[in-house]
């Protein structure tokens, strides 16, 4: 309540500017940061629970169950920069392989993997081991006709941009739209060329030029 009343401006009359009289207290006191878009309560806890996160993360395992040594553990191998920089791009090559490689990315894809390459074996591995869903949104949640119970929900998954406008409009969309294709272009080379494979940037863009059109119709 006090935090509420802290917020408010009560020296504005609400019948004139009730905007200035629920809100004048907060918008006296803060500012958006350059770094964010808005700025909440919400957004001051969380940045004050990420501290108590950070406390908590970086103090010693020793004793502690299960879960917080696993957590402690991811956190220590995000923070661990120099060895991040050292595997350089390997851990995503070693991920293209385990889902059948990227096509654009390899010399000989067509004789080498896919003869074996399975869709629902693929698409099953992105969404268990990388908890990516591609083409289609599968997952386990309460049942609507019966909440004593765990069914199967299949849905459509989101798209490579935050929504459809961006595959259909102009103006800014337009520019992000360009900014993506360009964006995995850029990532097809640098894939290739830690590949060893080739430098065919003719063939490289026709490839992310259809990877773009298969986006659009499923936006569609």
């Amino acid at each position: 309540a006090a935090r509420i009343i802290q917020n408010m401006d009560p020296t504005a009359d609400p019948c004139k500017d009730f905007y200035q009289y629920a809100c004048g207290g907060w918008l006296n006191r803060h500012v958006i940061p350059e770094t964010s878009s808005r700025y909440s309560i919400f957004d001051i806890l969380r940045d004050e629970l990420e501290i108590i996160l950070k406390g908590v993360l970086e103090t010693s395992d020793q004793g502690d169950r299960e879960a917080f040594r696993k957590a402690k553990i991811l956190y220590k191998s995000c923070m661990n920069e120099s060895l991040i920089e050292q595997r350089d791009s390997l851990p995503l090559l070693e991920a293209l392989t385990m889902v059948g490689d990227w096509p654009v990315a390899s010399a000989d894809w067509n004789k080498t993997n896919e003869p074996n390459w399975r869709m629902e074996e693929k698409l099953s591995i992105m969404n268990s081991r990388f908890n990516k869903r591609v083409l289609i949104d599968m997952f386990v949640w309460n049942d609507d006709r019966d909440s004593s119970r765990h069914i199967i929900y299949i849905d459509q998954p989101s798209l490579g941009m935050p929504s459809r406008d961006y595959y259909f409009n102009g103006g800014n969309y337009q520019r992000v739209r360009e900014a993506y294709l360009q964006f995995m272009i850029t990532i097809a080379k640098m894939i290739r060329e830690d590949n060893n494979v080739s430098k065919d940037d003719s063939f490289v863009q026709e490839e992310m030029a259809k990877v773009m059109e298969l986006e659009t119709e499923i936006a569609n």
